[in-house]
């Protein structure tokens, strides 16, 4: 349990990691009409411009990368497939730390003449090429050309369970001029921003900085309402390790449970084997054994058996570890220093609930023993 519980927090962690360290999201808030209020995403008021101040005027912030997403479908030949496509400028790849595994990554000259370049994922390249190389291979979104120009690492599944690697990048105008469109009233509209934070700052203070920037540039004031959502990516992570440590502090008890009634079971039998070796107690007795010879010789017996039961659960509980690690796709870390404890534990179930059958043994009389049938 205890390898299965370190698995899943790796996971976890493994998934944290794939996001991008140090990372912070703006997106667009609610809005109000008259007394109705709209949902999260309604207010439609963040731009290029922002990510460009967070950037420059917010301390300590790395990079910030604007991007614009859809649902598209992309085609090639025979084969089509519906993924997600975000339109991006370069410091997106440098902001979740994702690198290009094969061809080249967009630069700022693809940006600025809103160049017809495409960069897949993994799971969007198997489903449109399969085993087949797409590097320099024309795709068509929304019947608009394009050409692939590079392959990304694989991701993986986030936090929230979404495939990351099922879907397309190109440039952000690109994006705005084919598919998103322009607004007049914010013409440099984007629908998020990442913002990277340089390695030991507080992402309490980026979040309150960003705040009181875009405080500034949306005008608002005292009593209004945010026009947009600033949200740490760390924080979903750590409600979803919270509910792992949960089912682990249940399946720690579930173990307990178990624990007392397997000592239970131990006090049984060793109260069974003191009835049934009276005359061998009786015998030693009369011979000159004291009464605490009794006694630690039947508490090793019952030490020594569960020792042995606790080797054999540990084996157990390694080989049940990796089966259900390959079932649940997830890492196992078997613990050395957590087997010794779960053996060490399951000798001091021993001791503990045999204590009281090696103290009854002890306390035989002789003649009452011998006498024993």
């Amino acid at each position: 349990m205890i390898a299965v519980g370190i698995g899943a927090r790796e996971r976890i962690a493994a998934q944290i990691r794939s996001l991008g360290s140090n990372l912070v999201t703006v997106t667009p808030g609610s809005v109000r009409m008259g007394s109705v209020r709209l949902g999260s995403g309604a207010a439609p008021r963040l731009s290029e411009g922002d990510a460009a101040a967070v950037g420059s005027e917010v301390p300590r912030v790395v990079v910030t990368a604007p991007l614009l997403h859809a649902r598209e479908q992309l085609m090639v030949g025979a084969s089509n497939w519906q993924g997600v496509l975000r339109g991006v400028t370069p410091e997106y790849f440098v902001a979740r730390e994702w690198r290009v595994v094969a061809g080249r990554e967009l630069t700022p000259e693809d940006n600025q003449r809103a160049a017809k370049v495409v960069l897949l994922g993994t799971s969007m390249r198997e489903k449109l090429f399969g085993d087949s190389d797409p590097l320099q291979a024309s795709i068509r979104i929304r019947d608009v050309p394009f050409t692939v120009i590079g392959l990304l690492e694989r991701k993986g599944q986030s936090v929230w369970g979404d495939d990351q690697d099922d879907l397309a990048l190109i440039p952000l105008r690109t994006a705005r001029r084919q598919f998103v469109g322009t607004s007049r009233a914010n013409p440099t509209l984007v629908h998020n921003i990442t913002v990277k934070f340089a390695d030991g700052a507080s992402a309490e203070d980026i979040m309150r900085d960003i705040r009181e920037l875009l405080w500034q540039r949306h005008r608002l004031r005292p009593g209004q309402e945010d026009t947009f959502i600033i949200s740490n990516l760390a924080e979903a992570a750590e409600a979803e390790g919270s509910t792992t440590k949960v089912v682990s502090l249940l399946l720690f008890a579930v173990a307990s449970v178990s624990l007392v009634v397997g000592g239970i079971g131990i006090m049984n039998i060793m109260l069974v084997t003191v009835t049934e070796r009276r005359r061998e107690i009786g015998l030693r007795l009369a011979v000159g054994a004291r009464r605490r010879d009794i006694l630690t010789q039947f508490l090793v017996e019952a030490v020594t058996l569960s020792l042995l039961g606790g080797l054999l659960g540990a084996l157990v509980g390694i080989l049940g570890a990796a089966a259900i690690g390959i079932a649940a796709q997830w890492p196992i870390v078997i613990d050395l220093s957590a087997v010794l404890m779960a053996v060490s534990f399951a000798g001091f179930i021993g001791a503990f609930f045999g204590y009281y059958p090696a103290r009854k043994a002890a306390r035989m009389q002789p003649i009452e023993a011998l006498r024993a049938e």
